[in-house]
């Protein structure tokens, strides 16, 4: 299938505002892409002005962009189209865990505390709830339902400084916290888990009447593999597109900023498509929209 995708994020600030944003499609997606992705940039003072951009990649392999935004602020927009294979989620009953003495060294940072994943105070429940399980899909699925069921969504319970134990005390948050939740219980029973988010739209589901969003889940390394989990729907998904993957929501910010500014706008959209790939508009801003159509996530 073709999913199209996109963004449109206002910025207003008084100053010049440096910023890092991290909305690019994952360079393992980009092999998907219709064309390589551009992310237009508008100064709202002077939309004629030029807005100069940089790219590097982070210590995770993620996508960042580096500018200043002007005086008065600036409009990030794309849209871009992915091929998806269309199919849910995998699903692996039969996959294993590895031992912390097999795993790769690129897995072990993904068995330590961070900033939102607070190992040390889940350890004892951790064990206490799934020790007795058996190790491998069937204790990563254990940790995802628990999770589901033990919190509760809610827009209006977002807090961007609630960590996983935190959760797991008041029984709230939205997708961030259900990943947050879910990869420190895993951590803690010596599983290997990362923080991502990216692109997820109602494909295959009933459509939510809700604004969309990025969302987040997370991937357990089983197997000598990675899979996805998502503890907020528990169920395989359909159509997802990663822009990101870390240790926790601190190191895939969607924008870092280094100075005070407001959002006045945050547009998401991600829908299925039809085969025949139709005329991307032109994004009126600096910066070429090339013919390219792709985006950031």
């Amino acid at each position: 299938m073709l999913i199209r995708y996109g963004y449109r994020i206002e910025i207003v600030c008084g100053h010049e505002l440096p910023l890092i944003t991290m909305l690019d499609v994952h360079p393992s997606r980009r092999h998907d892409l219709s064309k390589p992705d551009e992310m237009v940039v508008t100064a709202l003072a002077d939309p004629s002005a030029f807005v100069p951009t940089t790219q590097y990649l982070d210590q995770f392999g993620n996508i960042c962009r580096r500018l200043v935004a002007p005086p008065g602020g600036i409009l990030l927009q794309s849209e871009g189209v992915v091929y998806d294979s269309g199919e849910p989620d995998v699903v692996n009953a039969a996959a294993r865990e590895v031992p912390p003495s097999r795993l790769p060294d690129e897995a072990l940072v993904y068995l330590l505390g961070s900033r939102y994943c607070e190992t040390d105070k889940l350890a004892d429940r951790a064990w206490s709830l799934f020790g007795h399980l058996p190790p491998g899909w069937a204790r990563v699925q254990a940790v995802v339902d628990f999770v589901h069921n033990h919190l509760t969504f809610g827009y209006a319970f977002a807090r961007n400084t609630r960590t996983a134990a935190e959760a797991f005390e008041e029984r709230i948050g939205v997708c961030r916290d259900f990943a947050h939740l879910a990869i420190t219980l895993c951590r803690c029973l010596n599983i290997p888990a990362r923080y991502c988010n990216g692109y997820l739209g109602d494909i295959g589901i009933e459509p939510n009447p809700a604004p969309m969003d990025f969302n987040a889940w997370f991937e357990a390394y089983l197997g000598n593999r990675w899979y996805t989990f998502d503890a907020r729907h528990n169920m395989p998904r359909i159509g997802r597109v990663v822009i990101a993957r870390g240790r926790d929501a601190t190191d895939v910010a969607m924008l870092n900023s280094f100075g005070q500014h407001g959002l006045q706008r945050f547009e998401v959209t991600t829908e299925e498509i039809e085969d025949v790939l139709p005329e991307l508009p032109h994004l009126p801003g600096n910066g070429q929209w090339h013919e390219d159509r792709a985006i950031s996530s």
